[in-house]
């Protein structure tokens, strides 16, 4: 009972922190402290795979009308097709695939309770909530120079503490992108990037020798929760990002921060 409880929180913390601009990894970090088990992100990779597929999953749902379309429209041409803007989605995920290939190590021996990084990002985080909430008028399409940028800017998500659509969706505002297309494009780039990553995991786990550390039954109460709040957080953000109120994050990833410093300082 206490593991399928442990499954539903983790599979809320995922759902909902993966969309809101608050850090899904920060939350993760500060969840197992909370849970006082150090094994809940780290250990469990059927756990950690189920998670990732659950929130892109809900991402399909949320889009699939827009990825419906870009798929029925798929041509090369520049002016009728969607084959540019597969491309933009592409090079986005560059500098994250490379960043966590080049630096896997380093970047994993930040996942290990280190509440206090996670302090120091989170406020990085609210600051950058609140330089995009204060750009009021934006007017831009996505091109190709703005998709790398945008990539880079999820690069630096892979640090605990750094949201990722918080990340993506600041740095779409500060280019002057629209709202809608900046929430859109950064949600629809999370897709190929978090189904890749499962799918690595589960090569990871089928050529090592994992121990499944959760029932079936964990695992789908971890799945479903995840599934579940990630539609409703998906859907929340995309109004709050049209409604210009993105500060209210970034006064609650301030208030986290902040006591995470004062805890781990005093």
């Amino acid at each position: 009972m206490i593991e399928i409880l442990q499954s539903l929180i983790l599979g809320i913390v995922q759902g909902l922190t993966e969309f809101l601009p608050v850090s899904s990894s920060g939350h993760l970090e500060i969840t197992k402290f909370l849970l006082g088990d150090e094994s809940l992100a780290e250990e469990s990779l059927a756990m950690t795979v189920a998670l990732h597929v659950a929130t892109a999953l809900s991402t399909v749902v949320v889009f699939r009308r827009d990825i419906k379309a870009l798929f029925l429209n798929f041509s090369f041409s520049s002016t009728k097709g969607s084959m540019p803007y597969f491309l933009k989605i592409g090079l986005t995920i560059i500098p994250a695939a490379l960043v966590g290939i080049l630096f896997e190590e380093q970047l994993a021996q930040l996942f290990d309770g280190r509440l206090l990084l996670v302090g120091f990002m989170l406020l990085i985080t609210a600051g950058m909530l609140f330089l995009a909430d204060a750009i009021k008028v934006n007017t831009r399409e996505v091109t190709y120079g703005h998709s790398i940028l945008i990539g880079i800017a999820q690069a630096f998500a892979l640090l605990p503490g750094i949201s990722r659509s918080g990340s993506t969706i600041c740095a779409a505002l500060i280019l002057n992108i629209k709202r809608g297309e900046a929430a859109r494009f950064s949600f629809l780039i999370v897709i190929p990037l978090i189904l890749g990553k499962g799918l690595l995991d589960t090569v990871e786990m089928i050529k090592g020798d994992y121990v499944l550390m959760e029932s079936g039954w964990s695992l789908a109460v971890g799945f479903t929760a995840a599934f579940i709040t990630g539609v409703l957080a998906c859907k929340w953000m995309i109004a709050l990002v049209k409604s210009a109120n993105l500060k209210w994050f970034g006064l609650y990833c301030l208030l986290i921060g902040s006591s995470l410093i004062a805890y781990n300082i005093f």
